[in-house]
């Protein structure tokens, strides 16, 4: 405890912050009550390097400072990365609600000279959303616009209200983009200027090419958007850009989700199988003209998937309820309350349109499948509505 300061540090509001040490990244502080009071600051660390941290809270209004030692609690996939996601945890004093915090390597020093962090969902909200999409980490210069506006459409059809996006970067088409869905309030962007920080990897494997994070930080990312949506969203859906969760026996994502809880009662992180619709195997179906200026793959015309390969686990996506997750992966979580639980495939399965895996194999041995023309008309509709305010 120290007195005396008044808590005069300047409060960032950058997404990724580096500490003094340049060995830990913080992204974000949110308040967790679960267990007990904590402050639980997602962050980036160097698995061994980074042993010992501090949150130093400032109490009001008496401007009494409390010193912390955290728990770091470097996630268990890393994929052979030195860096990789974290939960800086804290304790928080008590008879104090903090509204911010500062970290720091050592329990001694001047809080003033700190970068002070808000401490997120600190007051209890009610859910103003049903469903938020999280897309971790959009990068490359990515410009598959086509696609990606029909995968933002079949979201708001299958009745997805948010989706944030971790915005590395993107070409200048996909701004506009962008900035449609941002005025029309569908899209939330977070600016992810990782590699401003560290080396990173297209790859989410570490290939020894010197390297430190993996795939654009992508696991950080989806832990910083679980957290970040933990009140304000019943669900949250992780998934990229080019995966859409196809419900088969219902019409959106609200009565598939309802159904599913009624039968698995308590549970609260459902799993769907991935499955590859290859882009170079295509229909002359839904061959519209319009479209063809339009840079990026037209997912209409791509209804034929790879078979199961066998003794390949196909991955999944998730469907989560956020307040039953502590720390997820990208296919699946790894430490929550309850148990997760998979959904069958008659029930619903990740369409995904992408390079093929098996791309030796011949058309016949691809198995037609055309649910997602089930939406074909109000998807058209939506998409060229959209295409004539931005592209066209």
């Amino acid at each position: 405890m120290q007195e005396g300061s008044r808590c005069r540090g300047k409060i960032t509001n950058s997404t990724i912050t580096p500490l003094k040490d340049n060995r830990t990244f913080i992204i974000c502080p949110y308040f967790d009550d679960r267990e007990s009071k904590v402050t639980r600051v997602i962050g980036i660390v160097h698995h061994e390097d980074v042993k010992q941290l501090y949150c130093w809270f400032c109490c009001q209004p008496n401007g009494k400072i409390y010193v912390s030692k955290a728990n770091i609690d470097v996630h268990s996939d890393r994929f052979g990365f030195p860096y990789g996601a974290a939960d800086i945890v804290c304790l928080e004093p008590e008879n104090c609600d903090p509204t911010h915090v500062a970290i720091h390597q050592s329990p001694h020093g001047n809080i003033d000279q700190l970068p002070r962090f808000e401490i997120k969902n600190r007051k209890a909200e009610t859910f103003s959303v049903d469903f938020t999409i999280c897309i971790s980490a959009m990068f490359g210069n990515y410009n598959n616009v086509l696609q990606f506006i029909q995968s933002m459409e079949m979201y708001k059809i299958l009745g997805v209200q948010k989706v944030v996006i971790y915005k590395n970067n993107c070409s200048h088409l996909m701004e506009k983009v962008l900035k449609f869905y941002m005025e029309e309030g569908t899209v939330e962007i977070i600016p992810w200027p990782i590699n401003s920080h560290l080396k990173v990897s297209s790859k989410w494997q570490f290939m020894q090419d010197g390297t430190h994070i993996g795939y654009y930080g992508q696991i950080t990312a989806l832990n910083d958007c679980i957290y970040r949506n933990m009140q304000r969203s019943k669900f949250v859906v992780l998934n990229d850009a080019d995966e859409i969760i196809l419900p088969l026996k219902h019409s959106d994502w609200k009565t598939m989700m309802s159904s599913l809880q009624e039968q698995n009662p308590g549970i609260g992180i459902f799993l769907f199988e991935n499955h590859i619709f290859p882009e170079n195997v295509s229909t002359h179906m839904f061959n519209i003209s319009s479209w063809n200026t339009v840079p990026g793959v037209n997912i209409l015309q791509h209804v034929h998937r790879e078979p199961d390969r066998k003794d390949v686990i196909n991955p999944r996506k998730m469907i989560i309820d956020p307040r039953k997750v502590i720390q997820t992966s990208v296919h699946s979580v790894l430490r929550a309350y309850g148990n997760s639980v998979n959904v069958p495939m008659d029930v619903a399965l990740v369409y995904h349109c992408r390079v093929p895996l098996q791309g030796n194999l011949p058309r016949e041995s691809l198995i037609r499948d055309t649910a997602l023309w089930r939406y074909n008309s109000s998807l058209i509709t939506n998409v060229n509505k959209v295409l004539y305010e931005t592209v066209l």
